[in-house]
């Protein structure tokens, strides 16, 4: 949930993991692995599993549902320990359309709070031990962020592009939409998503000395979806329930003002969707409702451009004045 533009394969929590994913290239081939020949579901089938993509994104009858990822944010420097820095809460409202050639427009607004460890509020600003310096904090809200479930799977999108008109490919370019699944129990299947990535930072250091870790970002997604095989199974359960942890590792968040100092941070959560709000913070809440009211509801129709937090911040926020 951060400076990220997802991967090919990437099902973002169900929260649409906050424009976090950017650039990154899947860690393990798609594959059902370990699978009981008696579950007698088609896993290497990609029709079947563009299906159950949509499935664990929400209602298949365009019922919406909310993401909620929350979890710790640790600062890892080298010669040191790692500290517990701050915590995080995603809030998402996620809607999946079906269109004409079969494939789902997966439509989300979503929203990223870092929050104080033993209150729970959502942070304005925060002092940053390794600096010394109280900085301001920035919330992440991405509106809309949007991609297409497909079978089919092609080369990575050049960011900017819209993800809805991209043309099929053909040939060895065009590869099958298959999950990574395992058995993680008598009646529990494990999916595995995510990546590694190195890509270029859109905020280059030249003009953003204080927010930019450099000119490329070195960062690893990583999700994990628990979820029944009986569900999986019950084709008449039109969104699938489930829970998962979420992990990334990344460079110093901008607003941090670490500049290119050595170390990074790591996230480290549980998600889940729900069809109802009684699951979120007080905080959380009150923070959407009064100063992101429209990411209470998913899009019903598809708009763009869907930006990474990155692209957001360097068009929202101006470069901090040097340090006195």
């Amino acid at each position: 949930m951060t400076d990220l533009i997802r991967p090919t394969r990437r099902m973002a929590l169900g929260l649409g993991a906050a424009g976090l994913v950017a650039g990154l290239a899947e860690t393990v081939p798609a594959r059902a692995a370990d699978l009981p020949a008696g579950a007698a579901l088609p896993f290497n089938d990609p029709v079947w599993n563009r299906t159950q993509a949509a499935r664990f994104q929400a209602h298949l009858d365009g019922r919406q549902v909310w993401g909620r990822c929350s979890g710790s944010i640790r600062g890892v420097r080298p010669g040191e320990a790692v500290r517990h820095l701050f915590n995080f809460e995603v809030f998402s409202s996620i809607r999946v359309v079906l269109r004409p050639d079969g494939n789902y427009d997966r439509m989300s607004r979503e929203v990223v709070f870092y929050t104080d460890p033993k209150t729970g509020d959502v942070l304005e600003s925060w002092d940053n031990p390794y600096t010394g310096e109280r900085v301001r904090v920035v919330d992440i809200a991405n509106d809309p962020y949007n991609w297409v479930i497909r079978d089919w799977v092609g080369p990575p999108a050049i960011p900017g592009t819209d993800s809805h008109t991209m043309p099929e490919p053909t040939g060895a370019a065009r590869k099958p939409f298959l999950m990574n699944w395992s058995m993680f129990g008598p009646d529990t299947v494990l999916l595995h998503d995510g990546g590694d990535g190195w890509y270029p930072n859109r905020l280059d250091p030249v003009h953003w000395p204080r927010e930019s870790g450099g000119k490329f970002v070195q960062a690893t997604e990583l999700f994990r979806y628990f979820v029944k095989l009986s569900d999986l199974a019950d084709a008449g359960l039109d969104h699938l329930p489930h829970n998962g942890v979420w992990i990334r590792v990344t460079p110093w968040l901008p607003w941090m003002l670490m500049g290119q100092a050595d170390g990074h941070i790591m996230y480290e959560g549980e998600y889940c969707s729900n069809n109802t709000l009684d699951y979120y913070s007080p905080q959380v809440l009150t923070r959407v409702r009064a100063k992101y009211p429209q990411y209470m509801a998913a899009p019903t129709k598809w708009y763009g451009p869907s930006l990474s937090s990155i692209e957001h911040y360097a068009q929202e926020q101006k470069p901090a004045p040097a340090r006195q």
